[in-house]
């Protein structure tokens, strides 16, 4: 029996003859998914995404935007409403 006669559904290009160097190289097309890493990932994505929000929605809500001055540098304002001046 050859090796391409014991390939299953979904061996994809594990299947397939290839060179140690091209193995080393495309080292993630021979591993299988690590789904505690892939959580431990997403988590820490979804805990920055989080933070940028959150720290978004607090600067917002205190009041300041980005202007852009003349000579091109930009500035936070605390936003007046139209009766002060």
């Amino acid at each position: 029996m050859s090796k391409e006669s014991q390939q299953g559904p979904g061996d994809g290009i594990r299947s397939m003859r290839s060179t140690g160097v091209f193995r080393l190289i495309n080292f993630e097309l021979y591993t299988k998914p690590n789904k505690i890493i892939m959580g431990l990932g997403l988590t820490a994505f979804a805990g920055v995404f989080g933070y940028i929000a959150y720290m978004r929605y607090k600067y917002e809500s205190l009041g300041y935007y980005v202007a852009v001055q003349e000579n091109g540098q930009e500035k936070f304002i605390k936003k007046k409403s139209n009766w002060e001046q």
